[in-house]
């Protein structure tokens, strides 16, 4: 049986599915004979947590409105005794070696059920008592610290991690040498879960809808995150088949080795500056060893810490500046520009402003998450200054929509350098920048000059809020189109206007990423860009077969084109004079 989604990190991984479903806190693995005590006594802890739980309940309750609606909790107590709950879980766990919390819900649901076939009104009632134990029981399994990759760990590889959405500080924990790939329900190329696959070369499919409903834990899987296949118990043909791509994949990579440390410079000799997006710091000595000259972005979301509960935590200032510090001397003399943290305020605190997160990616993030809690900005800010002092340093503010943003934004820095005075430190001048990643900021670059030692263009967002495509939305993820007219007059425009303002411009979004859509950027006025590590000996063969005459008349022409087809025929030209 095969699957087909959206491949978004090439390579081929193969391993047994290990499911996890984060919106319902569902992880469903198969368990080693030598790891069945250990769930059972997972089980055990939970049931004796549970019933401490219920018992300090009942207790408040009887207290509050007297013994006779207490009796409730006490028969969700008597149920954890119950050998057609626990007990049944405990067989499970035992007979079919599956984990503590897929047993738990398997063992409720087939009670649910009996009490669905009852006759009697009060024993159908009792269904509910089952699904609110089962709930407890499920919870009290969650690890206390760590979150749920502290059981990743201890599930035996190779592992494809199947998700209904994987979320990037997840993904920055897991032990990539463990879990071989993964598979999500949701996602797109421009996925920040897809991004840092991409950067850690791991296999990835998107899009496959509800395989995390439908997969089986413990199923063997083989994921090619080139074609978008995720095949079910391939057989020793198809296994085959799939060690003849990875060979040919390894050898077309060493191809590109030779331009590794290779000068990005166009045949007529203009300097093209491309330069690294990282996401962790072990990713330093990664971009210098693929050629890039410095790192463009660094995504310091990456620094957040999982909560038990799903939500972060940010590092507190010392694991900050640790963190900076090595990627800054990691890069020198190269520069590195460090992104403030870019995340949704749910992600950072349960009960944030915007509730359940439905306002999605317009809601209260970047920027904004950072001036509504100063604290944490203060400390992040601290931490970068101190940095700075080791190599070069830039800051970067996301998601910025005007130029009170920024003021507010830079008052808050020289709070942060002022605190580290009193401190007894010096903290150096930084420069300080901004994305530009939403229509208001593209259209007024000329205003926000007066504010920004420098710009950079993330296209993932631009492009996202300038066609109202939610990318990670695959019923309308693929009209997300790099090679849209409009999206290109906006990076003209973009480009003209910080020229004219005399500030560095330079585009980190994966748009750059693709050799033919980075030719058409050069000939808009782009001369630096930064991308995934791996990504960049392909730019730099890119750049060393083009001239930038040339791109530029195929800039001019794919500006006249009505459609993202006439677009893409305008670069085909440009290939086609270059062969």
């Amino acid at each position: 049986m095969k699957l087909n989604g959206l491949g978004v990190s090439p390579g081929i991984g193969v391993g047994r599915a290990l499911v996890y479903r984060q919106h319902a806190f569902d992880v469903r693995f198969r368990v080693q004979p030598a790891g069945v005590d250990g769930e059972l006594r997972r089980l055990e802890q939970a049931c004796e947590r549970a019933r401490r739980q219920l018992n300090d309940i009942k207790d408040r309750v009887a207290r509050a409105a007297g013994a006779e609606h207490a009796s409730l909790f006490e028969a969700q107590v008597l149920m954890l005794d119950d050998p057609m709950l626990t007990g049944r879980a405990a067989s499970l766990i035992r007979d079919e070696g599956v984990n503590a919390e897929w047993a738990v819900r398997r063992a409720g649901e087939e009670l649910s059920r009996l009490f669905d076939e009852a006759e009697d009104h009060y024993l159908r009632e009792r269904k509910l008592d089952v699904a609110d134990v089962t709930g407890r029981l499920r919870l009290n399994l969650r690890p206390q610290s760590g979150g749920p990759v502290e059981i990743f760990r201890t599930v035996e590889g190779p592992l494809i991690l199947v998700a209904d959405e994987l979320a990037p500080s997840l993904a920055a924990q897991v032990d990539w040498r463990q879990v071989v790939g993964f598979v999500t329900d949701v996602g797109s190329w421009t996925y920040h879960t897809a991004i840092l696959a991409r950067s850690l070369h791991v296999p990835a499919v998107v899009g496959l809808h509800d395989a995390s409903a439908r997969l089986a834990a413990g199923t063997m899987l083989a994921v090619d995150g080139t074609t978008g296949e995720v095949l079910l118990d391939p057989s020793a043909e198809e296994l085959a088949q799939l060690d003849a791509r990875r060979t040919r994949r390894t050898a077309y990579e060493r191809s590109l080795d030779e331009y590794r440390q290779l000068p990005a410079v166009t045949q007529d000799g203009v300097r093209i500056v491309l330069e690294a997006n990282l996401e962790l710091p072990e990713e330093a000595e990664t971009a210098r060893q693929y050629g890039a000259e410095g790192v463009g972005l660094y995504r310091s979301e990456f620094l957040l810490e999982s909560r038990g509960d799903g939500t972060l935590a940010a590092a507190d200032e010392e694991v900050q500046y640790s963190a900076y510090r090595r990627i800054v001397e990691a890069m020198a003399p190269g520069t590195v520009t460090v992104r403030t943290f870019d995340v949704q305020e749910r992600e950072l605190y349960p009960n944030g402003l915007i509730g359940d997160g439905s306002h999605g990616v317009l809601g209260l993030r970047g920027i904004r998450v950072s001036l509504a809690h100063r604290d944490l900005f203060r400390v992040q800010l601290r931490a970068l200054l101190r940095a700075a002092r080791h190599g070069s340093l830039r800051i970067m503010f996301p998601f910025v929509t005007g130029v009170d943003e920024i003021r507010a934004a830079r008052g808050i820095l020289a709070e942060a350098a002022a605190e580290l005075r009193a401190r007894g430190e010096a903290p150096p001048a930084v420069p300080v920048g901004i994305m530009i990643e939403v229509p208001s900021a593209a259209l007024t670059v000329d205003l926000l000059a007066s504010e920004s030692d420098f710009f950079s263009v993330g296209t993932n967002d631009l492009i996202q809020c300038c066609l109202a495509v939610d990318r990670a939305d695959d019923r309308v993820s693929r009209l997300y189109e790099p090679r849209h007219p409009a999206v290109l007059r906006i990076l003209r425009y973009v480009s003209r206007a910080a020229k004219r303002a005399r500030r560095p411009l330079a585009l980190c979004g994966e748009m750059a990423a693709d050799p033919g859509t980075l030719a058409l950027l050069i000939g808009l006025g782009v001369t630096e860009f930064s991308m995934a590590p791996t990504a960049v000996p392909l730019a730099k063969q890119l750049v060393r077969a083009i001239r930038l005459d040339e791109a530029r008349r195929a800039a001019s022409r794919a500006l006249r084109a009505a459609t993202v087809e006439e677009v893409s025929q305008a670069l085909e030209e440009l290939r086609v004079s270059r062969t």
